[in-house]
């Protein structure tokens, strides 16, 4: 049993009666017990819940009752999304551990397309900083370098997936939050474009935050995405339809496409030198496959629109899931918690109707200007352990030059609802992969994925494994 194999190949082992759910699922949590202790990126389970579940999909098999496509498959689901039953304290020590009552749309989703629910992974306290540490589980750590951050918000999702701890694992991007832990991690982050997956409530403005999972494999990143992203009927919004499912487009060529490169940070902060080869090799790579790259300069939100993003909207969306007891947040989201009050109804208003007018500026560029942007996933590597949480609690009120440089270039992407992912296409010289990110074309997820299939098959990073979880 390859417990780094793909999800959809265990799926497949799962239906030819190969290889056994329940089995699939105690060799898991059997990885757990060994190696999560020193990586902390499960922090709540129940393995009873669990085995039943997986000797559920046993005799569903046996039953021939209908089942989804990832049927028997183990996923983590991260801890700022309610699975009916558990608790979901979003990391925090001011949230209760009351058990929720009802799922969140993504988990329906995640159920009917087959996965047994393993366990909740660790997230920063209300998913606000890129670095999964909080009061209330501790820091989780990245398999690469137990020092060094796997990055966040869904840090605890991909480290578990790069220790072979799960073979795929539920996060959610509002920042760059499935791309910049796949980044850390060596893995494959894909947000998918707005209003792709449907949620109960569009948190971070207006679907700024979005559902998805963080893989090894293109193909369970696609496959996954065919299964959350079926039509919801009760929508507010609902992104077009693809020309066919996205687990088609692995595999499949793309035309000659124009990707611009972007190497400076929107942020003006400087950009590590590993951060700007691994974009650089994702370059040669693309022009390896016949495709033109050229360095651009492109519009990527006004200082104004920036700071209306970090200031306004994601203090405020704290209150769309508040705090039981604010006075228990840490103190970087309790100065958010309490600056809300200082912000008026008309100038929140204001800073979406600017985010809404540049978000349109900053589209209009793909396909007339480009047709893909090319960029590092983050400005550094992954930083030490702590310094993140620490920074931004020494220093509630600024954003620090930690924190921003992880998220220099992937904000954009969820400011402005554009598809984005993250490829695991170098490696430091101190060991660490360094991702580079491709920014698509509005609701051109279908680009995204034949381009990084193709850059898979050039590079073989899923046989990219941490020396220390390899056994």
């Amino acid at each position: 049993m390859d417990l780094f194999a793909s999800a959809v190949r265990l799926a497949r082992a799962i239906r030819a009666r190969d290889l056994g759910p329940a089995e699939l699922a105690a060799a898991y949590l059997e990885r757990i017990d060994r190696f999560d202790p020193e990586i902390n990126a499960i922090v709540w389970r129940d393995d009873e819940q669990i085995l039943d579940a997986a000797r559920a999909a046993e005799r569903a098999l046996t039953s021939g009752a209908p089942i989804g496509p990832f049927h028997g498959v183990p996923l983590p689901v991260k801890d700022l999304t309610s699975v009916a039953g558990q608790p979901n304290t979003m990391g925090s020590r001011g949230v209760s551990s009351a058990p929720r009552p009802v799922n969140d749309l993504v988990v329906d989703r995640l159920l009917a397309a087959g996965f047994i629910l393993m366990g909740r992974s660790n997230t920063p306290e209300m998913g606000t900083l890129p670095a999964t540490e909080n009061a209330r589980y501790g820091a989780t750590a990245n398999p690469w370098d137990l020092t060094r951050s796997p990055a966040g918000s869904s840090g605890g999702a991909a480290a578990a997936v790069a220790a072979g701890m799960a073979p795929i694992a539920h996060g959610n991007d509002g920042g760059g939050s499935l791309r910049m832990p796949a980044s850390a991690c060596g893995l494959v982050g894909l947000k998918p474009s707005r209003a792709r997956i449907p949620q109960h409530v569009q948190s971070w403005w207006e679907y700024c935050t979005t559902e998805g999972v963080i893989t090894r494999y293109v193909e369970d990143a696609a496959t996954v995405l065919d299964a959350l992203s079926a039509p919801d009927p009760h929508a507010w919004f609902q992104a077009p339809a693809p020309a066919r499912p996205f687990a088609e487009e692995t595999g499949r060529l793309a035309d000659r496409l124009r990707v611009g490169l972007l190497l400076e940070a929107p942020t003006g902060l400087p950009v590590h030198a590993e951060c700007v080869k691994a974009a650089l090799a994702a370059a040669r790579l693309l022009e390896g496959l016949g495709h033109d790259v050229f360095p651009v300069q492109p519009f990527l939100l006004s200082p104004q629109g920036a700071h209306a993003y970090v200031e306004m909207v994601i203090p405020t969306s704290l209150y769309v899931h508040p705090f039981d007891d604010p006075e228990l947040a840490e103190p970087y989201n309790r100065h958010r918690w309490q600056r809300v009050r200082d912000i008026d109804a008309g100038s929140y208003a204001q800073a979406v109707a600017l985010l809404q007018t540049e978000s349109r500026l900053v589209a209009a560029q793909w396909r007339r200007d480009f047709d893909v942007l090319l960029t590092p996933t983050m400005a550094a590597p992954p930083p030490p352990l702590g310094t993140v949480r620490d920074d931004a609690n020494r220093h509630p009120e600024t954003a620090m030059p930690s924190a921003l440089a992880m998220v220099s270039f992937t904000a954009v992407a969820s400011v402005t609802g554009l598809p984005a992912i993250s490829l695991p296409v170098h490696t430091s010289a101190d060991g660490l992969p360094i991702g580079a990110q491709l920014i698509g074309a509005p609701f051109d997820e279908a680009t995204l994925i034949r381009l990084a299939s193709a850059m898979e098959s050039l590079t073989g990073w899923p046989d990219a494994r941490p020396s220390r979880y390899t056994t």
